[in-house]
């Protein structure tokens, strides 16, 4: 019997609340992960991230694998003890990456071909590769390797790239066996083609993973696409495994696919944004570069626990962001994970309570319209 485990508890409106329970810690969903790229969550210690309500975090298997390297990882214990993390990480499998940051040489059948984006070094990453790195840093949760085409491609190169996706699941899943503490994640492709989204869904669950995850959104495809590619799958989502949309960070678009039975996510967005000044509060955005800010003797949300978004003046923000002083980045990094955790929490309670709906209706318009 595994020792990782995912429970439903309850339903509204279409959200789910659930806990999946690991050796390293419980993860109430809806979850947000925050994205620890490359061994770190970007401005943040790693106590102030869990301290916020964090209870997972995301690393990457393309950017440790270039640096530092997955033997230096794998020297010091595995990435929890590279970066005296004490939660459980999600590592992604590195094929969004390749794709998108990496000069391709070449796709093929066995893996890609690929340059380092740091300093040009070539690498081939097969999926079993991929999955060996992945165990090799000991993440708890583990996703398949797979293509992630280009928002614009034509249907048939999607359909290409997506049967090529499903066959390299097969092989992460025969490389990845028998493990008693981790959990691997198969990811559907076939990008906003309802059809392909079905199809790819369907093989995946003939496959057999502990979770679903749904890739290749959120690169270029409108709010509507993408909540049109996720309603194509959510009756077939099998009830008792966690469901991920990868890459999906704006509060609106989270309660979108919350309402659709998403039960993970994870995002650059909060981190991203708080290193350029941009704070997500209840009210919308808030550009504290701006001028208005610098009489501002409110802190960005008092409603919030966290000393970054209760105890420092919006004056004080502006002047460190438009300093450029690192503490502005930090602290803006702080409150904004603090705030999507604090959204998440609210979201779960709303689940449990089974008032789901009404607080879609209170705050998805005004997300939307504020961002």
């Amino acid at each position: 019997m595994k020792s990782i485990s995912f429970n439903l508890l309850n339903e509204s409106h279409g959200a789910r609340l659930g806990k999946i329970t690991t050796p390293r810690g419980d993860i109430d969903t809806p979850a947000f992960m925050p994205v620890g790229t490359a061994g770190t969550v970007k401005a943040m210690y790693i106590d102030q991230v869990k301290g916020c309500g964090s209870q997972i975090i995301l690393g990457n298997t393309y950017h440790l694998l270039l640096r530092p390297g997955v033997e230096r990882i794998k020297q010091a214990g595995g990435l929890h003890n590279f970066m005296n993390c004490p939660m459980p990480i999600l590592t992604d499998s590195g094929g969004f990456q390749v794709m998108s940051l990496s000069k391709i040489s070449k796709v093929t059948e066995d893996g890609v071909e690929f340059n380092s984006h740091i300093d040009g070094k070539k690498f081939f990453l097969t999926p079993e590769e991929s999955i060996q790195v992945q165990l090799d840093l000991n993440s708890d949760i583990v996703m398949v390797f797979d293509e992630c085409p280009k928002y614009s491609a034509e249907k048939d190169k999607i359909k290409k790239s997506m049967d090529l996706s499903l066959r390299w699941a097969e092989r992460c899943k025969k490389k990845f066996g028998t493990q008693d503490s981790k959990w691997l994640f198969g990811i559907t492709q076939g990008g906003i083609f309802p059809d392909l989204r079905k199809e790819c869904l369907k093989k995946l669950i003939d496959i057999g993973f502990d979770g679903y995850a749904l890739g290749g959104l959120a690169v270029g495809e409108n709010q509507s696409e993408m909540f049109d590619a996720v309603d194509a799958v959510k009756d077939i989502l099998p009830k008792d495994k966690p469901h991920y949309l990868m890459g999906v960070g704006m509060p609106q678009d989270i309660l979108g696919a919350v309402k659709r039975g998403i039960d993970m996510f994870d995002c650059v967005l909060p981190t991203r944004s708080g290193r350029t000044g941009l704070a997500f509060t209840w009210n919308g955005k808030v550009n504290i570069r701006n001028a208005k800010y610098a009489k501002d003797e409110d802190p960005l949300d008092k409603s919030i626990d966290c000393p970054a978004s209760n105890s420092y003046s919006k004056n004080y923000l502006n002047h460190l962001v438009n300093s450029n002083e690192i503490l502005g980045s930090m602290l803006l990094t702080w409150h904004n994970i603090a705030f999507y955790q604090d959204l998440m929490k609210k979201i779960r309670q709303a689940i449990k309570e089974n008032k789901f709906e009404e607080f879609y209706k209170k705050h998805f318009e005004l997300f939307n319209e504020a961002n």
